[in-house]
Formats: C-alpha cells, sequence, structure tokens
C-alpha cells in the first residue's frame, strides 16, 4: 500500500518517524523532530520541515549525520554491508559493476578525499533528474569536489544529502516529478545543439543566427507544436513564438488538473478553483483575440555557458499549455510564450535584441554590426530566412493594451536559494546598473630604485578603489560592485605599472541605490588619484534603470510560492533579464528557481533538479489559474 501524506498526518510521532526510516542515513533524530512540525499542508512543506530541522541541529548532529554515509563503492558496499537505500542508489548507478580502472580510479579519490575531509564523499548518485549519474560524471564530480576548500565541500556534502533525502521521500510516496523531468529533459535535449569549434570541445555556446541557434530555433517550434500551441512562428528577429488562445464562448465546469497526490497544496488549490464555472460567458472570436499572458526567455548562451539560463523560462510555461491541452482546457486569456533569439550579445553588441523589438527597441544600426568573421547582421538574418528589414522588425512592437503583463522564470543564477536551502525564490527588483571602463595614468619607474614614497603607481590606485567599491557596495546589502577587467598594458616584472586600465561594474535594486553607489565610488576614485599623484579618465559604457516587481504581479508569485507549502523568500536579481525590457511598457515579475553546484551560472556546472522544476511549473501554473483577465 502506497505511503500517502494524510498517513503521515495522521501516524503517532513513533509511526512517523519508522514510516520515514532510512530517508536520512542512519538520523532518526530528523523524522522524530520533524514530527512535530505537523500537520503538513503538502510534501513541499514535509520536505522543508526536514530541511529545517537539520538546519537547526547542533554542529555535533550536523557531522554525526554527514559522517553517517558510506563509501562510494567502498568496502562496506562491496561486502553489502550498507544501507538498503545506499545499496539500491549505488547499483542504479552502476557502482556494483565497476570496470577494474573505475574501481580503482574511485578507491584513490575515496582515500585521498577522506585524507583531506573529515568525512567521506556524499553525492546524490541518482542525479537531478533522480534517475542515474553515470560512472563518468561520478567520478569527473569526485575529481572536482576534492579540490574544494573546506566549508563550501561541507555545504556541498549537506545539499547532497538532503536531494538523497528528497529522492527517497519521493519513492516512499510513489511521487514523480513527470513536468519536472520533461522539462529537464527539454534543456537537455536543446543542449546538443552548439556553435562549430565549441561542440567538438563539449561546450554549450549558441549565438545568435548561427547553424546551432536555428537548430534550436526549430527544436523549440516542433516542440511547441507538440504541446498544443495553437499558433507557432518565428519572427523578423528570429524569436520563436508560441500562441496558446483562450477560451472561446464557454461555460461549465473544467476538469481538474491531475497532477498527481502530494504535489504541493498548489495542485489541490488549482483544482478547487478552476472546478466552478468561469465568471463570464467569453464573446465569440474572444479566443483569439483575448488579452494575453506574455511569458518566456531567451534561447541563446554565454560562451561555454550552462543548460538552463534563459531555457527555463521557455520550458516551463510550454509545459504548462501541454498539461492545459493534454486536459482540453482554456483559460479565459491567451498565453504567448516567445523564446527570444538573442539576450546576451555575444556575437554582436545588441543585448536583449529579442526582447528589445518586442517594444520597439532595435537600433537601426545594429543591422550593419558585423562579428568576428566579418558578417554583418542584416547577412546573418538574411542567410536565417528573415527579411532583415527595418519595417519588418519594427512591425514586432506590441501593443501594451492587448497584455494583462510578463512573468518570467529564471534559474537563480547565484548561491542565496541553495544556501538557504529553498527551491523557489520570488524576485522583487531586477537590479539596475551601470559600467565604465576606466585608466588610471601614473609613471613608470623602476622597481628597485623608486622609493615607496614617491611612486606613482596606477595599478595600485585601482586596488585601492576595488577594495572601496567592494566595502561601499556591502553597506547596502544588495548593492553589488565589481571590477573585473584589470590590465598593465606593456606591464613588467621589475617595473612600477604607470597605466591601469579597468573596468567598474555597479549595481541595485532601484535606481536611487544604485547612483548613490556610483557617486561614492566615483567620488573615492578621485580622492585616491588625488592623493597619489595620478590621473585617471572614466568612460561610461551602459546604464540600465532597475525593473521592480509590479506589486500586484509579484503578490501572485508570492500566493502561488506560498499556495506549494514553501516558505516565501523574497530578493532582488543581480542580473539583467529580457523582463527588465518588458517592463518598459508592461507590469512584470519574476520567479526563480534554486541552481545547484551552489548556483553556479554561465558554467557548465550550471543544474537544477526535476523536482525544483516541478514545483516551478505547479507554482506558475497556480499563477496561471488564478490570473483574472
Amino acid at each position: 500500500m502506497t505511503l500517502t501524506l494524510a498517513t503521515l498526518n495522521a501516524a503517532s510521532a513513533s509511526e512517523f518517524a519508522a514510516l520515514l526510516d532510512g530517508i536520512y542515513e542512519h538520523s532518526p533524530w530528523i523524522a522524530e523532530r520533524a514530527a512535530l512540525l505537523r500537520p503538513f499542508a503538502s510534501v513541499a512543506a514535509l520536505r522543508q520541515a526536514l530541511v529545517r530541522v537539520v538546519r537547526d541541529a547542533s554542529e555535533a548532529e550536523v557531522l554525526a549525520l554527514v559522517r553517517a554515509h558510506p563509501e562510494l563503492a567502498g568496502k562496506a558496499a562491496v561486502a553489502e554491508q550498507i544501507t538498503a537505500e545506499s545499496a539500491i542508489e549505488q547499483a542504479s548507478a552502476g557502482l556494483a559493476h565497476c570496470t577494474p580502472a573505475e574501481f580503482e580510479r574511485l578507491q584513490q579519490l575515496n582515500a585521498d578525499y577522506n585524507a583531506k575531509f573529515d568525512w567521506r564523499f556524499i553525492l546524490a548518485v541518482r542525479g537531478p533528474r533522480g534517475t542515474g549519474l553515470s560512472r563518468a560524471q561520478i567520478i569527473a564530480t569526485f575529481e572536482r569536489r576534492l579540490a574544494a576548500p573546506l566549508d563550501m565541500e561541507l555545504a556541498e556534502c549537506m545539499r547532497n544529502i538532503h536531494r538523497i533525502a528528497e529522492i527517497r521521500l519521493n519513492d516512499k510516496l510513489a511521487l514523480e516529478p513527470s513536468i519536472g523531468q520533461q522539462v529537464w529533459d527539454w534543456c537537455e535535449e536543446l543542449a546538443v545543439h552548439s556553435d562549430a569549434g565549441f561542440k567538438e570541445r563539449g561546450e554549450l555556446t549558441v549565438t545568435y543566427l548561427t547553424q546551432a541557434h536555428q537548430s534550436c530555433s526549430r527544436q523549440i517550434q516542433w516542440w511547441m507544436k507538440d504541446c498544443g500551441f495553437d499558433e507557432v512562428s518565428v519572427d523578423a528577429v528570429g524569436n520563436v513564438v508560441g500562441v496558446y488562445h483562450a477560451a472561446q464562448a464557454t461555460r461549465g465546469e473544467l476538469p481538474p488538473l491531475p497532477l498527481g497526490e502530494g504535489w504541493g497544496e498548489g495542485a489541490a488549490s488549482i483544482n478547487a478553483l478552476t472546478r466552478g464555472p468561469h465568471p463570464r460567458p467569453l464573446p465569440e472570436g474572444e479566443g483569439v483575440n483575448a488579452r494575453r499572458l506574455l511569458t518566456g526567455s531567451h534561447f541563446d548562451t554565454v560562451r561555454n555557458g550552462g543548460r538552463y539560463d534563459g531555457r527555463l523560462g521557455i520550458f516551463i510555461p510550454m509545459a504548462c499549455v501541454r498539461e492545459l491541452h493534454r486536459t482540453k482546457r482554456r483559460l479565459p486569456f491567451g498565453i504567448e510564450v516567445v523564446g527570444f533569439a538573442e539576450e546576451e550579445g555575444q556575437r554582436y553588441k545588441a543585448t536583449f535584441l529579442g526582447s528589445g523589438a518586442l517594444i520597439g527597441q532595435f537600433n537601426p544600426g545594429w543591422l550593419d554590426q558585423r562579428d568576428a568573421e566579418g558578417v554583418a547582421m542584416r547577412e546573418a538574418m538574411q542567410a536565417a530566412g528573415l527579411p532583415a528589414t527595418l519595417e519588418a522588425i519594427a512591425a514586432l512592437r506590441r501593443d501594451p493594451a492587448r497584455y494583462l503583463g510578463f512573468v518570467e522564470v529564471h534559474i537563480e543564477q547565484g548561491p542565496v536559494l541553495n544556501e538557504l536551502g529553498l527551491p523557489l525564490g520570488v524576485v522583487t527588483s531586477i537590479n539596475g546598473g551601470v559600467r565604465y571602463l576606466g585608466e588610471v595614468t601614473g609613471v613608470a619607474s623602476h622597481a628597485g630604485t623608486t622609493p615607496m614614497n614617491r611612486r606613482r603607481d596606477a595599478a595600485t590606485a585601482v586596488a585601492e578603489l576595488a577594495l572601496f567599491a567592494e566595502e561601499r557596495a556591502a553597506r547596502d546589502g544588495d548593492s553589488v560592485a565589481t571590477i573585473g577587467l584589470l590590465d598593465v598594458p606593456a606591464g613588467s616584472i621589475n617595473v612600477v605599472p604607470g597605466r591601469c586600465r579597468f573596468s567598474l561594474d555597479m549595481r541595485a535594486p532601484n535606481d536611487a541605490q544604485r547612483d548613490a553607489l556610483v557617486a561614492d565610488v566615483t567620488t573615492e576614485l578621485a580622492r585616491i588619484c588625488e592623493r597619489r599623484g595620478v590621473a585617471f579618465t572614466l568612460e561610461p559604457t551602459m546604464r540600465a534603470a532597475a525593473a521592480p516587481s509590479a506589486p500586484d504581479w509579484q503578490a501572485r508569485w508570492e500566493r502561488a510560492v506560498q499556495s506549494l507549502g514553501l516558505p516565501l523568500h523574497r530578493m532582488p536579481s543581480g542580473a539583467g533579464h529580457d523582463a527588465m525590457k518588458l517592463h518598459e511598457v508592461m507590469p512584470q515579475a519574476m520567479l526563480f528557481v534554486r541552481g545547484e553546484n551552489a548556483g553556479i551560472s554561465h558554467n557548465p556546472l550550471e543544474s537544477t533538479t526535476a523536482d525544483d522544476i516541478q514545483l516551478a511549473a505547479e507554482a506558475m501554473l497556480h499563477l496561471l489559474e488564478n490570473l483574472a483577465p
């Protein structure tokens, strides 16, 4: 008989702990303490309670939990002296069938790891999809994490412990994150397309209108059609656009959405809220002409980037439409999903080209820009079958009156949710930013003969600025300041730097906070240079306004997250997104999904789990179902 959440809520404390035995390795105290936090409104709430118990535990208890885990393919596993759960997991990853070379390598890694850390290597070998990592992936992860510092590795072990517990809980409750797995599969399958020169190295790079980019476009179109979109097209800048029309003149009961028992209170609330009649009959033809919700993200990538940046925000709404179509359901408004063709500005200096075109912000000069191979954007468009005319591009401009607003789901691209143990976060604002290219000019002189108090060192002036910028941004909490480029032209090991070129990137959740940061940092640069007897130039290269979330749309995401039984966490976005362009003409709000591997992004290690994607999809379905036109 399948275990259910209702059974767990109704059980005695001892029965509850017994039913969850094995979720955490040799640590029944976690379930025993979680029993005191009942009742749980959803499985997601139960998971968070287990995480909370561990977070509130003593350091000794946490270390005991970590040390309770066996080695991968270790002696205990070979002798079948590990728990049944661990044995099943290691067998599912093929660790019981290692080649002699693989087994030898794992034994050496275990020995090296145990010598460096005071516990054994812990990895959720069933992986982010829940169906298993390969032995090669396991060994590669082992090798990478062996180089980590102690505090980072302990945090990564804890993340994997909670992931193992999540998968084991799914098994006990017979839950499968089917929507999350579908989205995860789409992200992985789309990653087979990569630009020439990168694909051969196993790196993911998809830049505007390359062959790989066009292959991605065709694949997304095919999947949209398969999901049940009524219209699928490619527009004049290469955006892939799918439209799911609103309901026509219909009334009456809507069938429930079968998300499966246990996938959060959101599933139940969605069904409860949609079984009643529509609030009004829709006029004939309004299914096509009704207002729409606009959503989506970009499918281009940075060079050697990750599989989920941008693409998650295309595929999650696609999966939502797929569920609506599968159950033959329409909403009182249309859904327009856009896979933006360009956001990263990698091939041409035309960042946000895809979303900018939708608000009438396509720079005519972009058509004449040339890439590193000398190909003009106009030529690239024509080669891809696009009209490459300003008239066709201008026609893409959307009428905001036809749209309810814009929402975007995105992988966080940072460590916050990962560190908090939360799968979802609601974005309060997309940070505004300012960028500069600067140069400090001093006097190049002999490093051995120039006394320290007589130097005009350009590099140390910039170094002092970097430290000030770091300290000043930290005062605001959510502000950031970065000097990412530092260059001493014609520098030499025995010469005091006479010139130093640098970049300066400053961001904050609102424009006033950003401008105060900029004023303080640039004023300090002038002071540093005057005191050190050096000169400086500072050239602004970018200024972007902050994009605060529309309060009512942010509240919709908040209600969606809470409906799943999850704690609510609000956070700013330090990265730019297509939503900040749409923000200029319509209300917008974003939802963040936790990333794995300390939340790293713009990196091949970028990842998330099918379970977190499932929760994001459920949150979006809740938002859709509760959105009045």
